[in-house]
């Protein structure tokens, strides 16, 4: 090979081409194989030498059918003296030898087993009994990816580490290239705004308040938005239920009802919307108020039923029942058509919330003394029972309309959030966030329609009510206004159908309105 080296060099100097004698390729071949044997054999052909080789020589199989086929095309060999043909061998042998690389993330001190003190009060959430004061990394870093889980109700796409891209089919494949191609083909803004409710800072705007058009000369002891008409109803102690139309700008009043030595505790819609339960504080009378036929219908008894008075209640998603709340612990179910108590069930102590699951199947209560019962409202069964977290008396209870989360508020103005699952499921489930923003008892809670927000006040001070952002567990900076009474001490809370407004009932007899930017519809 070095004459042939030698003589390859002298044919470039001269300018006048030479003919040069045709190599013996079985010759070469085989004195090739020949020293690759020996060197096999000698146990010396480690990594260096075997890239040297394939970047001089190219590697073996290379190097005869290019021999073959240089022969073939009519006697050309590798000694001519155009040199693409040697850069072409450097670069496909570059290109067949690459380095492997470790990637940069990889980090060899991860691998240690190294254990995490779990007494400190940032983990100790984290931790399922008093034993867990110790835990190593990787366990610790499961049971926090379990708790988010928990927190999202399931692992969402964007944290999806692990690709399905392994298990799809060719076709699939070739329509991401093709994606992708389309995407390089195009400009402009790629980046879309997100559906989802950004933490923070919530875009609001303060509108008339809802009973404008009708103020109320007392206080208001209840707000609620119409089930499916962009109709806004306020009751309080003046003895009179309005509605009034919401438009955001003046709000007029559709109409008033007034209810002879009646001051209402709470007014509720039906769920097709077409009528209005009130209860009054004292009374054992309760009224309907028809306003598809414009009547005001009284109950006088029930029967089944042995309180001294009706006030606090709940209408059953399906729109079929009512559930009074009475004293010494008892629920009763009352059917809307025959207005008679068909069922009771009764729990330790006073009740303090109650609130329906999505579907209206169970019931969430929430006693005086701390304890959270649930019940299977078919068959009148306690489900489960457990102890509110840190409480000592109860006040108030909201679940979620998406059935994920239940809220659970007390008179030291702490709210506990648990995940509805978790309640069914452990006898002493932990809170998924303990919200403390409120400093007197927390007396009004309300999930918006999307779940995407906790209102939360007390009527106990002024300007008492937060907002809460879900999943985050994060109060929106921005709400109430700072320094800037607007809210006073609220009663009831409540949002419209589509998350577009919402409302709050004061002791000033006005019903604030509020309309959330971020939601398009009523």
């Amino acid at each position: 090979m070095d004459k042939v080296g030698k003589q390859s060099r002298k044919g470039r100097k001269t300018t006048k081409r030479v003919s040069e004698p045709e190599p013996d390729y079985e010759k070469e071949v085989l004195k090739r194989r020949k020293n690759a044997k020996a060197v096999t054999v000698l146990g010396e052909e480690d990594a260096s030498v075997k890239l040297l080789e394939d970047l001089v020589f190219g590697a073996e199989d290379d190097l005869v059918e290019r021999l073959v086929e240089d022969r073939e095309d009519g006697g050309a060999t590798l000694l001519d003296d155009d040199d693409s043909s040697d850069s072409d061998v450097e670069n496909e042998a570059r290109l067949k030898v690459q380095p492997t690389r470790t990637a940069v993330w990889e980090d060899e001190d991860d691998d240690l087993e190294e254990e995490v003190d779990m007494t400190q009060r940032f983990r100790r959430d984290l931790t399922k009994s008093d034993a867990e004061a110790k835990m190593s990394k990787q366990k610790l870093q499961q049971r926090m990816k379990e708790q988010f889980q928990k927190a999202m109700g399931g692992m969402p796409s964007w944290a999806e580490t692990k690709v399905k891209k392994k298990n799809k089919k060719k076709d699939d494949s070739d329509d991401e290239d093709d994606d992708g191609d389309d995407l390089m083909r195009k400009t402009g803004n790629f980046v879309g705004s997100s559906d989802s409710l950004p933490k923070g800072i919530i875009r609001m705007k303060k509108c008339l308040h809802a009973n404008n058009d009708r103020p109320s000369v007392d206080r208001l002891t209840t707000v609620q938005f119409h089930p499916s008409a962009q109709v806004v109803m306020t009751a309080g102690i003046d003895q009179s239920i309005s509605l009034f139309q919401v438009d955001g700008k003046t709000n007029p009043k559709i109409q008033s009802i007034y209810l002879e030595k009646f001051p209402v505790h709470k007014a509720q819609f039906s769920v097709d919307g077409e009528q209005v339960v009130a209860t009054s504080f004292r009374n054992k009378l309760f009224y309907i108020y028809d306003m598809m036929e414009g009547k005001v219908i009284p109950v006088h008894a029930v029967r089944g039923l042995r309180e001294q008075r009706v006030k606090e209640f709940e209408v059953s998603p399906d729109g079929e029942s009512l559930l009074l709340t009475g004293t010494s612990g008892y629920l009763h179910v009352l059917t809307m058509k025959t207005k008679e108590v068909v069922k009771s069930m009764k729990i330790n102590g006073n009740i303090a919330g109650v609130a329906f699951s999505q579907d209206g199947s169970k019931v969430f209560t929430n006693s005086e003394e701390g304890e959270v019962y649930i019940w299977d409202m078919r068959s009148s069964k306690c489900l489960n029972r457990f102890t509110d977290d840190g409480c000592v008396s109860g006040t108030s209870m909201a679940a979620s309309k998406n059935g994920q989360y239940l809220a659970c508020g007390s008179a030291a103005g702490v709210v506990n959030v648990y995940s509805q699952e978790e309640c069914m499921r452990q006898n002493n489930p932990k809170p998924l966030k303990t919200i403390m923003n409120l400093v007197t008892s927390a007396t009004s809670l309300r999930f918006n329609p999307t779940t995407e927000i906790l209102a939360i006040a007390s009527r106990a001070d002024d300007e008492a009510a937060r907002l809460v952002h879900i999943p985050s567990f994060t109060v929106f900076s921005n709400f109430p206004i700072f320094q800037r009474k607007t809210i006073y001490r609220a009663h009831r809370l409540d949002f419209s159908p589509n998350s577009g407004f919402f409302s709050l009932a004061n002791n000033k007899g006005h019903a604030p309105l509020f309309r959330l930017l971020h939601y398009k519809d009523f």
